[in-house]
């Protein structure tokens, strides 16, 4: 699956142009070796006497059904409250005394769970990685302590409108598609999960061919592909592929009025593409170019977009993100904000006509500009062992690969302005627009009209 899912991304001139230049730019080497199980092991050797190894699995709340929403999540809460090997207090001192850090996260297209440690630990990092992934007890008691926390966690959530709109936008423009889950599931599924639950997920998730154990730091790739076999070579093998749903994007208009809010807090968005679409480079060029700005913040020390700079006019605007969100075979791409309802017609016009500006009138210092901010923040983003750890995980399980920073360089420097403005037309001006809105959505228009002044701004 991942070789077929990565061959759109690699195109042969691209290749040769960062063989070129990695000739002459020195960055550590990224090694992968793949188990006869196939199970994979990726390190990066980058110095130090720390590192940061990982778990990444290819399991999400994309990959559960309509009886276990949740469960993934669920799972991650679950796994550090002790083994057959390890009570919950044993765990929690045997990390402190090794001087360890153990975390892990939950999206809907995988898990992660990682450790960071000093580097004569790492064999015994690992241990305690794979006993609490595939060992965990589970017991009755646990589960329903931890329930009571997850519940008050989907409290905090509800509060978070970023999170409300974008689970709402989820929900009904992939409807009927698994990816339109919310990861931490609904609370009548979260009240109900149970062991035999967590259990089946794990039996039929965490398998050799949907696993990758990553490291970054201090560490020695020979060593720790002996640790994979040592504490990952019972694991089953497969990878359950065929549980993968495409998802289809369907254009919705999404409301969730609260009267007496000051402010509208939304997303418009446009369908955007997979990790490995030949198009999503440029398309993160093109979120660079719509930028971000938050009242509370100002601009901080890197120049403000155009749109940043219209919208930063108006006191209406409190902010606004563009994004850039990408799935296996599809993807989201739009500006989030927060806006008082004078603004509306503002925000949304402003917004638009960034677009059609991309696709139709940027000019060529603009896109050098971007091209170069964006690739400073791609590698700024990989300052120290966890974040690069992370990075090998998520590329691998994304791509198959690592894709080496002088490629990654190539690929960047190489888009044109041409091209950049295909992509826009192609995804901004011919796409399908969707919204999802909270607050007082009597002044938000439909997104019909939202279309139309769209047309009107092209002709």
């Amino acid at each position: 699956m991942y070789r077929r899912l990565a061959s759109g991304l690699y195109q042969t001139s691209q290749r040769k142009i960062a063989q070129a230049q990695a000739k002459s730019v020195f960055v550590p080497e990224t090694i992968v070796t793949t188990l006869p199980s196939g199970f994979r092991v990726a390190t990066e050797n980058t110095g130090g006497s720390t590192a940061t190894i990982g778990v990444f699995i290819d399991a999400g709340s994309r990959y559960e059904n309509a009886k276990n929403n949740g469960t993934a999540h669920f799972l991650e809460h679950m796994s550090f409250k002790g083994t057959p090997r390890r009570t919950r207090m044993g765990l929690e001192l045997e990390v402190e005394n090794i001087g360890a850090h153990l975390n892990a996260y939950t999206s809907r297209e995988s898990t992660t769970y990682y450790a960071k440690c000093f580097t004569e630990k790492l064999d015994q990092s690992v241990d305690i990685l794979s006993d609490i992934l595939l060992n965990s007890n589970y017991t009755k008691k646990d589960v329903d302590a931890e329930r009571s926390v997850i519940i008050r966690e989907m409290d905090e959530v509800a509060q978070n409108f970023q999170e409300v709109v974008f689970d709402n936008l989820h929900m009904f423009v992939f409807e009927g598609n698994p990816l339109s889950y919310t990861i931490l599931g609904p609370i009548e599924l979260v009240q109900t999960i149970d062991r035999n639950d967590l259990r089946s997920y794990v039996d039929s998730y965490y398998r050799s061919g949907r696993m990758v154990l990553a490291a970054a730091g201090g560490v020695n790739h020979d060593e720790v592909v002996k640790m994979a076999e040592k504490y990952f070579g019972g694991l089953k093998h497969g990878d359950s592929s065929a549980d993968f749903i495409p998802a289809i994007y369907k254009p919705c208009d999404v409301r969730g009025d609260i009267r007496g809010l000051p402010q509208l807090c939304g997303a418009v968005v446009v369908e955007g593409v997979s990790w490995t679409h030949e198009d999503n480079l440029a398309l993160m060029v093109a979120n660079t170019l719509m930028g971000e700005y938050d009242r509370m913040r100002g601009f901080g020390v890197n120049t403000p977009t155009k749109l940043a700079q219209k919208l930063s006019t108006d006191e209406g605007i409190e902010s606004f993100q563009s994004f850039n969100t990408c799935y296996k075979e599809t993807g989201l791409v739009g500006t989030y904000f927060v806006a008082a309802p004078k603004s509306v017609d503002n925000l949304i016009n402003s917004v638009l006509e960034q677009w059609v500006w991309l696709a139709s009138a940027i000019d060529e210092a603009a896109v050098q500009r971007a091209k170069r901010s964006l690739l400073t923040n791609l590698i700024l983003m990989l300052d120290g062992s966890t974040p690069v750890c992370e990075d090998i995980g998520r590329q691998l399980l994304c791509y198959g690969r690592r894709i080496p920073t002088p490629e990654l360089t190539a690929r960047i420097e190489s888009i044109t302005i041409e091209q950049l403005r295909e992509v826009c037309q192609r995804v901004f001006l011919e796409g399908k627009i969707s919204s999802a809105v909270i607050g007082e959505t009597k002044y938000w228009p439909s997104r019909e009209e939202i279309h139309g002044r769209l047309i009107r701004m092209t002709r």
